[in-house]
């Protein structure tokens, strides 16, 4: 049955991921304010964001997120777990951009914070879930890409994505990051927020 189903952020969320833990053939199934709650994409694949009615077309509120009668999302004696995030300010930061196709003048995403974990797909294209964080490498130009969807080893290109003080600059014109006129989601978490959650600058100790 279709269903609602309590959070307890206080908040609506603006990224729910829901697995099936008992049914092998479910995909990690995820919603997003970026992507629209009538999509949905796949956490463990390279697929498209597809129209589906998973999160019952319908946002996220303060209490709850509704759920379809699908398999994945919402099956009757199954086990479910759900990860649902919202965003906070100096924290964390869930949305899109536009690729413009550059090498050398790519993309910049502010957020706020220097972000120290970053996620990004293309919501149209089937592309990979491009990784970032600052504790591999941990240095521009050198910031290596993981790739959520595979088990394959981390990417050693570099000069791709440059990791800055108050968000992130794409410096490559890979299909998975930034094709010209592409839409991509992302969400990012911080290193060392310039603010607290209630938008006071955080003070040196």
């Amino acid at each position: 049955n279709d269903a609602s189903i309590g959070h307890g952020l206080g908040v609506a969320p603006n990224w729910v991921i829901v697995k099936n833990r008992d049914y092998t053939g479910a995909d990690w199934q995820i919603g997003a304010d970026a992507i629209g709650w009538t999509k949905y994409l796949e956490f463990n694949t390279v697929n498209a964001a597809a129209t589906d009615n998973k999160f019952y077309d319908t946002a996220p509120t303060s209490t709850v997120f509704a759920t379809a009668a699908d398999r994945a999302m919402n099956s009757n004696g199954e086990k479910h777990i759900a990860y649902c995030f919202a965003e906070k300010k100096g924290y964390s930061k869930f949305g899109k951009y536009t690729g413009n196709g550059q090498t050398d003048n790519g993309p910049f995403v502010f957020t706020g914070f220097r972000p120290a974990w970053l996620m990004i797909k293309e919501i149209d294209g089937a592309d990979v879930w491009a990784m970032y964080d600052n504790k591999r490498i941990g240095y521009n130009t050198a910031n290596y890409t993981l790739e959520a969807d595979g088990s394959g080893s981390e990417g050693t290109a570099t000069d791709r994505m440059h990791l800055l003080s108050n968000g992130f600059r794409i410096t490559y014109n890979w299909t998975p990051i930034n094709t010209s006129g592409q839409t991509y989601v992302y969400m990012a978490f911080a290193e060392s927020p310039f603010v607290n959650s209630k938008g006071t600058p955080t003070t040196a100790r």
